[in-house]
């Protein structure tokens, strides 16, 4: 039986907040049903959790570890049969000018390196199956201690200031209860302790105790002692097999569609493929459908991207309100950027009310924050404003990869964000000599533009993969306003200078000019006139 992930209705009521509202979803996917998930065969069925507040701002004592969003939404069942046509966000490239340079390899062959940090990356789905690096990903989820799962910060899980983790559904959790007061504290298996039987007539030490007759008591003949049975021995109880970690076991479906936008390889009877087809992901697994991962876990898959030779590390998920300066997230961003690495965020989906605010990563200062744009070159309703939007990409009934094979269509920033990793990928490839920021200047300065600057809803506009490939002469530092579009007025013609003549003098001379051949053209004229007259009375002379 084909199996299920995270429903729609589920994931906008989840901690893990997995996509845009209802209403919008709704309108972009109106096949999609809204009904309970079903857990994925051999995944326990979780309760749904209630959303917690979207990004509200902290107080100043609020911690700086907290749950994060994925921002993306959408139902599909796995496997999915595969989309013949080719998506509308590839029919607007001309993909062979896009890959006349590279497909995401540099010049000597090897593939730009691209991390996803997600919820794994399914290879089981063809168009991944070559083009993942699962001995360089990582999981953080699996055997993370129960203590970091509710908030313990000593494995990455996250407390905020009421030592709740900022994703908890119920408050606090209360403590195991004790014994009941019938029962007493030696009780077992939910018995009453009967405790000790009261002793009998006590007995003199010597056996000297008399009868009621007066005569003294025989010590009783001791009785011949029987062996206590001993009861079978059973074999020690086996420990139940951990886990191992898996990068590419993805049972959200989320990362898979993420690397896919990257990097899925073509396949036959399917017009989708990635924006940078031979690149490689390396997937690092932080984040599920119960909202485990939180910015502290996405910190430290930050670290391990770099350290597994990331150049270009894609993020399509925020956090759930604003950190504090210099957090363990902002830290590792930081380093990111220092080590040369391109850090792409999505912005979030909670721009339906019109807020500005900042989401993170995507508003830390060098991080390439990516926005959602519809068929129209324009924002996507749900895609988050706020003057950190770098640019907007393509993030409306975006197909992609689904875990065991198979493409679904989905909405949202997260398939945004890596619409323009990609893209990123390829100028690494191509350019492997310029730095991140070079790239990120490229990509924002190749935008398509609504406006000469920048604006919060699109950034500095929607991105175009042709013009940031093939418009790279050189490298920029920067990204600059559009200079405003001259009026085509043709320049009139100006008369050359005498020898010996001054400006001034010229001026006088064209005015000369003028009145001379004003004061000519007036005489004719009048001539004209004159002789005109004389015609006509000459002829009335010879007809009378």
């Amino acid at each position: 039986m084909p199996r299920t992930t995270t429903s729609l209705a589920l994931a906008l009521s989840a901690a893990l907040t997995m996509g845009v509202t209802a209403a919008s979803a709704a309108a972009a996917l109106p096949h999609a049903a809204a009904h309970d998930a079903v857990p994925p065969h051999g995944a326990p069925h979780e309760a749904p959790h209630e959303a917690p507040p979207a990004h509200d701002a902290p107080p100043p004592h609020e911690a700086s570890s907290m749950s994060v969003n994925l921002d993306g939404s959408g139902e599909c069942t796995y496997p999915a049969k595969p989309i013949k046509g080719t998506p509308w966000s590839l029919q607007r490239i001309l993909l062979d000018r896009l890959w006349q340079d590279t497909k995401g390899r540099d010049s000597s062959g090897r593939p730009v390196r691209v991390a996803v940090i997600d919820t794994g990356v399914d290879v089981k789905n063809p168009q991944l199956k070559g083009a993942v690096d699962a001995e360089s990903g990582a999981d953080l989820l699996t055997g993370m201690p129960e203590a970091a799962k509710d908030g313990s910060t000593t494995a990455g899980g996250a407390k905020d200031a009421t030592g709740v983790r900022a994703d908890a559904k119920d408050g606090p959790r209360a403590p195991a209860p004790g014994p009941s007061p019938s029962h007493s504290a030696g009780a077992k298996d939910g018995k009453k302790d009967k405790g000790t039987p009261s002793p009998g007539p006590s007995a003199s030490p010597s056996g000297g105790g008399k009868n009621a007759s007066g005569k003294p008591e025989k010590s009783p003949e001791p009785s011949p002692s029987k062996s206590p049975e001993k009861s079978p021995e059973k074999p020690p109880e086996k420990e139940p097999e951990k886990p191992k970690p898996d990068p590419t076991l993805d049972l959200v479906g989320h990362g898979t569609k993420v690397a896919g936008i990257i990097a899925a390889r073509p396949a036959p009877g399917s017009g989708f493929v990635g924006i940078a087809p031979e690149s490689v992901i390396i997937p690092i697994r932080q984040n599920d459908e119960k909202g485990t991962g939180t910015s502290r876990t996405l910190a430290q898959g930050i670290g391990l991207a770099v350290a597994a030779g990331a150049r270009v590390i894609n993020i399509s998920q925020d956090t759930t309100k604003a950190l504090l300066p210099d957090s363990d997230l902002e830290l590792a961003v930081k380093d990111a950027l220092e080590k040369d690495v391109v850090v792409v965020a999505s912005a979030g989906n909670d721009g339906l009310g019109g807020e500005v605010k900042e989401t993170y990563p995507a508003a830390y200062k060098g991080v390439l924050a990516v926005g959602a744009s519809d068929r129209n070159n324009e924002r996507a309703s749900f895609s988050q404003p706020g003057e950190f939007v770098g640019v907007a990409a393509p993030g409306v009934e975006m197909v992609s990869t689904v875990p065991l094979g198979g493409q679904c269509v989905d909405n949202g920033t997260s398939f945004s964000a890596p619409y323009v990793a990609g893209v990123a990928a390829l100028i690494r490839a191509k350019h492997p000599d310029w730095k991140q920021h070079q790239v990120v200047a490229q990509i924002e300065q190749t935008a398509e533009r609504a406006t000469n600057g920048h604006d919060r809803y699109i950034g500095w506009g929607v991105v175009d993969p042709v013009r940031a490939l093939t418009e790279d002469a050189h490298p920029l530092d920067r990204v600059t306003p559009a200079k405003p579009q001259a009026r085509n007025v043709r320049a009139p013609d100006v008369a050359p200078l005498a020898v010996g003549e001054t400006p001034q003098q010229r001026k006088e001379r064209l005015a000369t000019y003028v009145l001379g051949g004003a004061a000519v053209l007036v005489a004719a004229i009048a001539g004209a006139a004159v002789v005109g007259r004389e015609h006509r009375r000459r002829r009335g002379l010879r007809g009378s």
